[in-house]
């Protein structure tokens, strides 16, 4: 007989992520990578026998599970979170990353299903995340008892409107690697087998990320991710520098390992300053003087088709701090907002960082996401041995 797992279908931003409650699967790491593949239908470029949408940002889960009491950073958290990037056509889940766009829908994941007390009309939940052992602080909208959907904050890359959910990723700075400037540079040199000299500026929050200049890799910024996805010695040469800012900051060993060793991250963004452009999406010009950079990502090999929630928050944290190769190209308006500039429109972040005496703090850096349930069910885990496994 199948196996059968209640699980919630939720929009977060512009990613879908398949939800778990962490009791109904399996503990052991083997059996729990084998019931998340099965969920997904991976490995399969198609992902035809499972709930992935085989594309990266629809192949994602999230774990949910109860406040840990046992460790002092989760003191006074709600509950914890999980993030899986769950890998298309190869059998793994990355765990190293975390998506800010699918973390804005865990607080209202938490609020339907009972973990956290509404309280109108806006409900704070304190979110664990074991990826990287910190707090998110999620600002939830509450009607008559439920999460809002229902509003009009427009988030580009998404259809319509819906009611605002604020992330602050704050606390994630120095996640994956222990600073926020990982090597206590603004800008390092890297020398890349089979690319050369490249200037580089790594910094890690939300997700750790390296940032190049566009214009270092032959773009203007204004691409769309088809333009770039088609230039395939173009990807290759951003996956040998995003290998050699993995292995700069310690985060694998080997950097032609990449791929294999930390897929997801650290992400790579290519920055240039403010310019007119066509949005890929919609067809339409967005003008030089709506946004205060251009940025287009690299996440899982591929060009993101908008811009990932951890990204907007590093970006604009990045922005913020003299020297990065991200301050050279921003615009400095002054005020907290930063606007970015993606394939799909604009997406901004409020960020403010002090100069501390062992370098900056961040102090806020949030993302407002929408969120919307979709489903809830059983999905079904096809019986090993009926399977002939």
């Amino acid at each position: 007989m199948p196996q059968a797992i209640r699980c919630v279908l939720m929009r977060g931003g512009t990613s879908k992520a398949v939800f778990l409650r962490e009791n109904d699967i399996p503990a052991d790491p083997g059996g729990r990578l084998r019931t998340i593949l099965s969920i997904f239908g991976s490995p399969d470029r198609r992902q035809i026998d499972g709930l992935g949408g085989a594309d990266p940002l629809t192949s994602k889960l999230a774990i949910i599970g109860p406040p840990r009491e046992d460790d002092l950073r989760a003191a006074g958290t709600h509950l914890t979170y999980t993030f899986g990037q769950v890998e298309i056509d190869h059998p793994q889940v990355d765990w190293l990353s975390l998506c800010g766009n699918i973390s804005s829908a865990v607080g209202a994941f938490a609020i339907e299903e009972g973990m956290v007390a509404a309280d109108e009309p806006l409900t704070i939940v304190r979110v664990f995340n074991t990826n990287l052992n910190r707090v998110l602080t999620i600002e939830v909208p509450v009607l008559e008892g439920r999460p809002a959907e229902h509003g009009d904050y427009e988030v580009a890359g998404v259809p319509g409107t819906g009611a605002r959910i604020l992330v602050d990723f704050a606390d994630t700075a120095g996640g994956a690697t222990g600073a926020l400037l990982p090597t206590g540079n603004v800008v390092d040199r890297l020398d890349v087998p089979g690319v050369g000299a490249v200037d580089v500026s790594l910094v890690d929050i939300g997700n750790a990320h390296v940032f190049i200049r566009a214009a270092d890799m032959g773009l203007t910024g204004t691409e769309s991710a088809a333009e770039i996805d088609a230039q395939t010695e173009l990807r290759q040469r951003l996956e040998l520098i995003r290998g050699a800012a993995a292995a700069r900051m310690r985060m694998i060993a080997d950097a032609s390992r990449s791929r294999q060793d930390s897929p997801a991250t650290p992400i790579l963004g290519l920055v240039a300053p403010p310019a007119d452009y066509l949005n890929h999406l919609t067809g339409e010009t967005v003008p030089a003087d709506a946004i205060d950079l251009l940025a287009r990502l690299q996440f899982m090999q591929q060009t993101h088709k908008t811009y990932a929630g951890t990204s907007t928050v590093c970006t604009g944290v990045a922005a913020r701090i003299p020297g990065t190769l991200v301050h050279a190209a921003a615009r400095q308006r002054g005020g907290a907002e930063i606007r970015i500039g993606h394939p799909g429109g604009v997406i901004e972040t409020e960020t403010l960082v002090e100069a501390g005496p062992d370098g900056p703090v961040v102090r806020r850096a949030t993302l407002g996401r929408t969120a919307r349930r979709i489903l809830e069910g059983r999905v079904f885990i096809p019986d090993p041995a009926a399977a002939g496994a």
